[in-house]
């Protein structure tokens, strides 16, 4: 007699299968580093205080101050010269230092790896200041914030946590990976070796390989998800009210913003024209009308 089919004699087989792919795609789309839609680890973490301080300051009736912030009038318009195409390198860098800081507070755990542990291969604290280093390696705001993607990848590929006896090496390693593939020119591993005097160009090559591995060599970082930890990023900063230098909107800056409108504005009509050529036949073209966009 001839043996029955899988799914006959298992029927059960598609359903596990159908199980783990739906599973997978939900660890996905729950993980922030990979889905524009998943909350950030560390603006989570921060919400916790947040809470518990806007609750303190409610119950001990603390007064907020004098008010620091400045809001735009009808008269003047206040703006500060951080974009998510062309971040402040110094309140970017404060505000990933901070989102570590949550990281390493409010952590659950202090699961971690060898590779990472600084017991074993020590950094000097005097030395590893991201401030410092970023100045150092002259590397970009944009470069700080893939920093923090992939290193939020980390923690949730590797299931580890950052904490005080390893969170130097896994932003190091995080800053090697972002600064090789963001910038156009990266920073050697042994340019590094010349900042932080204490590492060995070996070990620096290891650990971005142990690096590398851990992240299952997933170094894409959609526009979405670089976005969405841009704008979170600035609400840890209003959270914990550390704010962007705000400045009036000169006439200056007005006409600058205004040229780099019509620069995308340009650009996203040739997109959508080279769009239209692909989609559409020349006999289909006849009777279609477009409306103007409105940028503001």
């Amino acid at each position: 007699m001839p043996a029955a089919p899988c799914s006959v004699a298992f029927p059960d087989c598609r359903l596990c299968a159908y199980d783990i792919t739906v599973a997978g795609h939900l660890a996905l789309e729950s993980n922030p580093s990979d889905h524009p839609r998943a909350s950030t680890i560390f603006l989570s973490k921060s919400q916790t205080d947040v809470r518990e301080k806007r609750k303190s300051n409610h119950i001990n009736h603390v007064s907020p101050g004098q008010l620091t912030k400045k809001y735009s009038s009808c008269s003047t318009i206040f703006i500060d010269d951080s974009t998510v195409s062309q971040p402040n390198l110094r309140s970017t860098i404060k505000c990933v230092t901070l989102a570590i800081f949550y990281h390493i507070k409010n952590r659950d755990s202090d699961r971690s790896l060898d590779i990472f542990d600084e017991k074993s291969h020590p950094l000097t604290v005097s030395n590893f200041c991201p401030l410092i280093l970023f100045s150092a390696a002259q590397l970009t705001a944009e470069c700080a914030i893939v920093t923090l993607v992939y290193l939020e990848r980390l923690l949730t590929y590797a299931e580890i946590d950052i904490c005080p006896s390893n969170w130097k090496r896994i932003v190091l390693g995080a800053i090697l990976l972002a600064s090789k593939v963001w910038d156009d020119q990266a920073v050697w591993n042994v340019d590094y070796c010349q900042i932080l005097k204490d590492i060995t160009v070996e070990d620096m090559n290891e650990m971005e390989r142990h690096f590398l591995e851990l992240l299952q060599f997933n170094i894409n970082v959609p526009a979405s998800v670089y976005a969405k930890y841009y704008f979170d990023l600035r609400s840890l900063a209003d959270d914990n009210n550390l704010s962007f230098l705000l400045e009036p909107l000169s006439k200056e800056r007005a006409q600058k913003l205004e040229a780099i409108s019509r620069l995308c504005e340009d650009k996203y009509k040739d997109l959508s024209k080279a769009a239209m050529r692909r989609s559409f036949s020349a006999d289909n073209l006849v009777g279609i009308r477009r409306s103007n966009a409105i940028l503001s």
